[in-house]
């Protein structure tokens, strides 16, 4: 059987060494490795770019456009975790499950950008309703997102793990305050809202769990719409998915009394959408692995579309 070589770009970040452990033990993949030394040679980086049939770039922004520009075979397809190209022309968004056809997209797609952590749960929640009719695409709509501190890659990851880390980093920090979140743009691109969410994430003191929450007043929304209309626009919208789940109202393994579980997806590439509603309000949750679904399990979906393996293979 002929394996397919890929090539981390970036293998030592937090994204990059997940997609490792993804790929390590999949006979189909031949990983090309970087010598320590060689990280930062241009040559040679090229030179594995251009070997591989996937090349991953986990990546500042910048350096992943220089990395881009490195690449001069048409037949190496090129996932970038970075923001850099998620709303860039040429660039199909990693989310298999958006909409119709964006499978196909990505199968024939040589430059997938990999989408944000929040971006992901956040559009979970509103692609869905912006297609049905039931949220108007000029709705102003607030997100709030609480974050595992494994978000904030290796030097964060290294802060909050400290024997004598600073008391502030006990408690839940708010940020994103200048209203700029660089996710911001993607959520609007692949959601169609036409109106700036204000956006605003919380990282707390747990190493990985994700969960966005969406608050909207039922009379903003399509009327008729109740928290089992929303649930039924999930359901239709995700119907055959194995990676996103749409729970049913009231199920009693949802959450304790009155708290929610960020937590209750770690270790998956799975979504879990949440409706809590009443006659008036309604609130949205997706809860994802800040690491799974939210980056290096989703880059590796992607993979597995392109090169034609089994989509869940290795997750």
């Amino acid at each position: 059987m002929k394996k397919h070589t890929v090539f981390v770009d970036g293998q030592e970040g937090t994204t990059g060494l997940r997609i490792h452990e993804y790929l390590a033990a999949r006979s189909d993949i031949e990983l090309l490795k970087i010598d320590a030394d060689r990280r930062k040679d241009a040559a040679e980086r090229a030179r594995l770019l251009n070997a591989a049939d996937v090349a991953f770039l986990c990546l500042p922004d910048a350096a992943a456009r220089e990395a881009v520009a490195l690449v001069n075979n048409p037949n190496t397809c090129v996932i970038d975790a970075s923001t850099a190209h998620r709303v860039a022309p040429g660039w199909v968004f990693g989310i298999p499950e958006l909409a119709r056809g964006q499978r196909e997209a990505l199968r024939k797609a040589k430059r997938i950008a990999n989408p944000g952590c929040h971006s992901t749960a956040f559009i979970a929640l509103l692609r869905p309703l912006v297609d049905a009719g039931v949220v108007e695409r000029s709705l102003p709509v607030t997100a709030t997102s609480i974050t595992g501190y494994s978000g904030g890659g290796k030097k964060m990851i290294e802060e909050y793990q400290s024997a004598g880390r600073a008391p502030q980093l006990d408690a839940p920090r708010p940020y994103g305050l200048k209203l700029a979140h660089k996710h911001v743009p993607e959520m609007m691109a692949y959601t169609g809202l036409t109106t700036k969410p204000v956006f605003m994430p919380i990282v707390g003191p747990f190493l990985k769990g994700l969960a966005v929450s969406v608050p909207l007043h039922l009379s903003q929304l399509k009327p008729g719409t109740d928290g089992a209309a929303i649930v039924r626009a999930f359901e239709r919208h995700y119907e055959g998915e194995r990676f996103i789940r749409v729970m049913p109202p009231g199920d009693p393994s949802l959450a304790e009394p009155n708290f929610f579980d960020v937590q209750g997806s770690n270790d998956t590439n799975r979504i879990d959408l949440f409706v809590f509603a009443d006659a008036q309000q309604c609130i949205l949750i997706a809860r994802e692995d800040n690491l799974g679904k939210g980056a290096s399990g989703a880059a590796v979906q992607c993979m597995n579309l392109h090169l034609g393996c089994e989509e869940g293979s290795g997750l």
